[in-house]
């Protein structure tokens, strides 16, 4: 019988392995890629990279790579480094039995000890009312409502999608503004955000 369970939970841990590759648009630019790497073990490895030209200047330079370990749907580490034009953010979490703590240069906070960030690749992030951003460590309050299902176009192919609307704030200050898409199996296919400038980014899955 403990072998059977064994190798039962490995064959789900297996099955959790996946990869997510998004080609980055601002408006109708392309400006990069973002890619999400899930193994076996529940270590999420986020990585992107954006690059913005004008007149063939860099006006804007984003990388960011994040690497979270996961229990069920828990976080219990972060790893977190972003070079945003030049300005590098560090960010570093750690569960223990009394709370998820993060630390920054800035200081530290005390967090719930089942904690999420803003894991896209996980439909359960819509159940949340707070998410932790591991860019910047802010601890935001979030809303999503269900628009409904949409017909949006994945890798070439017309397929029908759940849309919700993710709302995020600090402090009753709004701070994020996305719509996500899931297929009808929870698997997360689409996303748009609109930046404080009024521009468009959009994530197209590869």
């Amino acid at each position: 019988m403990t072998c059977w369970l064994l190798l039962s939970t490995l064959a789900s841990q297996s099955a959790m392995a996946k990869e997510w590759v998004f080609d980055v648009y601002l408006d109708k630019s392309k400006i990069g890629q973002h890619t999400f790497k899930l193994n076996d073990a529940l270590v999420l490895t986020s990585t992107a990279t954006f690059k913005v030209k004008v007149l063939f200047i860099n006006a804007y330079q984003y990388e960011h790579q994040a690497i979270e370990q996961w229990q069920d749907d828990c976080l219990t580490s972060l790893d977190a480094h972003t070079t945003e034009n030049k300005v590098n953010t560090y960010v570093k979490g750690k569960l223990s039995s009394k709370n998820f703590a993060v630390e920054t240069v800035k200081g530290k906070q005390e967090l719930p000890v089942c904690t999420m960030t803003f894991a896209y690749w996980n439909s359960k992030i819509i159940e949340q009312s707070k998410l932790l951003n591991p860019q910047n460590a802010e601890w935001l309050e979030t809303k999503f409502t269900k628009i409904g299902v949409e017909t949006i176009d994945v890798k070439n192919q017309k397929i029908d999608a759940i849309h919700y609307k993710l709302d995020g704030s600090l402090a009753g200050k709004n701070k994020l503004n996305i719509d996500l898409w899931y297929a009808n199996n929870n698997e997360w296919v689409g996303l748009k955000s609109i930046t404080p400038e009024g521009y468009t980014i959009h994530y197209k899955l590869r």
